[in-house]
């Protein structure tokens, strides 16, 4: 029988980004639709109003991830640089230290340094990025990855509010948006959080809930100052 392990940390990149993009698509456009029925729009115009919302949260979104993960990547690759550059002036001083990164790890003072002055032969940038820097191959900023990730998963997550809308029009728009939308975000939850090795219950209900809780402000919102469309 196998006992090798699952390891996810490897999707903590794109998992992350597809699921704020879904997440966000469903939220801001139900909460959109929900806020404008309640203000007594037509359903030309919530319909309007969400596809707007659409196209400019999913630009929006691929924006944002694209330049914070580039942010990131940057910082990464700056310290990277560095890095580099101490080992070429001061070898020594960086095998030294990598020996007290794993003689503080638990490692004893002659195992820790044979074992730095062998990781630093085989590849001595990468072992002072992992284990001085914490910067890991698996989980390293990919702006690109996180853009596309982010804007396709915004318009899914946007698409199924705005389709509601589109097939339940009337009294009813309020409520079957307000319901399936919350039904596609526990559905959301739960599957990131199976993705990533989570509890499903646990990722399901956080995100409901915090969907309930935008949808009822901006419907409070679309109360407060709506008036005749």
């Amino acid at each position: 029988m196998s006992n090798k392990e699952l390891h996810r940390s490897d999707r903590v990149g794109w998992l992350r980004a597809a699921v704020l993009g879904a997440n966000d698509g469903i939220v801001s456009t139900a909460s959109l639709i929900i806020g404008f029925a309640v203000a007594s729009a037509t359903q030309e115009n919530i319909l309007l109003a969400g596809i707007a919302g659409l196209v400019a949260g999913a630009m929006s979104m691929a924006a944002g991830e694209y330049v914070s993960v580039s942010s990131q990547s940057d910082t990464e690759n700056a310290d990277l640089a560095l890095e580099k550059k101490s080992l070429e002036q001061d070898f020594t001083f960086e095998l030294n230290e990598l020996s007290k990164i794993y003689e503080g790890r638990g490692l004893e003072p002659d195992l820790a340094a044979e074992v730095a002055k062998q990781l630093m032969a085989h590849d001595a940038l990468g072992a002072h990025a992992r284990d001085e820097i914490g910067i890991s191959e698996n989980v390293n900023a990919q702006p690109i990855q996180a853009a596309f990730y982010s804007a396709g998963t915004f318009t899914v997550g946007a698409a199924l509010p705005l389709l509601v809308a589109w097939f339940i029009p009337g009294n009813l728009l309020i409520y079957t948006v307000a319901i399936l939308s919350l039904v596609f975000l526990a559905l959301l939850g739960g599957l990131a959080a199976r993705a990533g090795g989570a509890s499903i219950t646990v990722g399901a209900s956080r995100v409901a809930f915090w969907g309930a809780l935008a949808m009822a402000l901006t419907a409070g919102v679309g109360r407060l100052f709506g008036v005749a469309t």
